[in-house]
């Protein structure tokens, strides 16, 4: 590709990265599952799962963007001209496009939190009164879908803007800005008393608690927070220039998202201990953010308004970041299939991903309200989405890139791309081609078998 943009700098390459990395699944999900899983256990268990597993899909979704310089639906035409493996890519498109109908509303809600938190809206209720409210908001046919709108024109204007003045220059911003505020929260939560009780939970490991499925939901959650799968990071990788360390990167990238879901136990545990209430797996997903944690708060803080105040508005910005890089790296991914498959301009291209983006996140949004009739395998609009995307989507396509990489790609061509031509030694090169060839493709399996609920 010629007069292709490319990340200005080493350091906005890997926040990129780790933006689209870092999610809202860093929040609502690993805290929960590292609670009921043996604490410090289940960290041990999900470090080992990315060692395994993430570490060698994100390199090959590395060197295979990096190489081709091309986004990803076109990346793998280009590796296997005329064969069946162009539907990889064209899956990692679709992939994206079917998380952002969906995330974008759950990012809405939490633009409504975040108003709500910065105008002390979240004061005055208790734990009776937080349920309701989250009903009220999202059954409401019209507030959600304005808030959904908003966030998703946020990442189109960071979209609009290109690479490196976009995409590079918001996450050097918004990325050390998310650090900052978790820091913050860390040590809030940790000085409260009973707030050690909590962190001591986290970190004592039980072992006792460990189950193969203890295993696959380790894996689970690593490959979807790692934002594998969904062509981000190969879309990512096609910006980085040819003096990118890929495994470096990666094992920086990989890091900071580990290290951030950890931070998020560090906030909720000590929190709950403070407020003497206790989590159960039923906390997972989005009543732990909008119902759970507001009434944590309220009551390990509410004693101090002003305390409250702070800790509940920097939790909400926290989240809102947060959501905020993940989207503008699944947006970015359709824009750049559309830019360069069809010939669009960036502006066009983004504006119909934005529009056609709020299209369908109108129907999700709707099947909490007027919507909630329409249902099929039983389940509403807005979960048939979700669990298609997360528990179908995401394996088959982590599935066949690690398939691609460990059979079909080229050997010297991967071992240039690992080594940076010859500048590093690249000595993992062959204990990962083995685990791309038969490790990761019987982990995935196992991943999706379980997820579908045949295993």
């Amino acid at each position: 590709m010629t007069n292709r943009e490319n990340f200005g700098s080493r350091l906005g390459a890997i926040l990129a990265a780790a933006g689209s990395a870092v999610g809202l699944g860093n929040i609502w999900r690993f805290p929960i599952e590292t609670g009921r899983n043996g604490g410090a256990a289940f960290i041990l268990v999900y470090i080992g799962c990315i060692l395994i597993v993430g570490l060698p899909i994100m390199i090959s979704e590395f060197l295979i963007g990096r190489h081709t310089q091309a986004n990803t639906a076109r990346a793998y035409q280009m590796l296997a001209p005329g064969t069946a493996w162009k539907w990889v890519g064209r899956l990692g498109v679709f992939t994206a496009f079917f998380i952002m109908c969906y995330y974008c509303v759950v990012s809405g809600w939490t633009m409504h939190y975040g108003f709500l938190a910065l105008t002390n809206g979240l004061a005055g209720h208790d734990a009776s009164t937080f349920p309701a409210q989250f009903l009220d908001f999202v059954q409401n046919p019209y507030l959600p879908i304005v808030w959904m709108a908003v966030f998703v024109l946020l990442s189109h204007v960071v979209i609009m803007r290109g690479v490196t003045r976009g995409i590079e220059r918001w996450s050097k911003i918004l990325m050390p800005l998310l650090f900052i505020l978790v820091l913050l929260l860390v040590v809030v939560s940790v000085i409260q008393p009973g707030g050690s009780e909590g962190l001591a939970f986290l970190l004592r490991p039980d072992f006792s608690k460990v189950t193969g499925s203890t295993v696959l939901s380790a894996m689970g959650q690593a490959f979807y927070s790692l934002s594998l799968a969904m062509g981000c990071l190969c879309t990512y990788a096609s910006y980085f220039n040819r003096q990118t360390d890929l495994a470096r990167t990666a094992v920086q990238v990989s890091a900071i998202d580990t290290m951030v879901a950890i931070m998020a136990g560090f906030i909720i545990f000590p929190a709950a201990a403070a407020a003497n209430y206790s989590l159960s797996p039923s906390d997972i997903g989005p009543s732990l953010i909008f119902i759970t944690l507001p009434n944590v708060f309220l009551q390990a803080f509410g004693a101090y308004p002003l305390l409250f105040y702070i800790v509940s508005s920097a939790f909400y910005v926290l989240i809102i970041l947060a959501a905020l890089t993940s989207m503008i790296s699944m947006h970015e991914v359709v824009t750049s299939y559309l830019t360069e498959e069809f010939g669009f301009k960036r502006s066009r291209a983004a504006l119909l991903e934005t529009i056609v983006c709020i299209f369908f996140g109108c129907f999700a949004s709707l099947s909490f309200g007027p919507l909630n009739g329409v249902r099929l395998f039983d389940k509403t609009i807005f979960d048939l989405i979700d669990w298609s995307a997360s528990n179908i989507c995401l394996p088959i396509g982590g599935f066949f890139i690690s398939i691609f990489a460990g059979w079909r790609l080229d050997r010297q061509l991967f071992r240039d791309e690992v080594s940076n031509f010859g500048a590093s030694r690249a000595r993992y090169f062959r204990p990962m081609v083995f685990l791309l060839r038969y490790v990761v493709p019987l982990g995935i399996l196992g991943v999706l078998l379980n997820q579908v609920g045949l295993f």
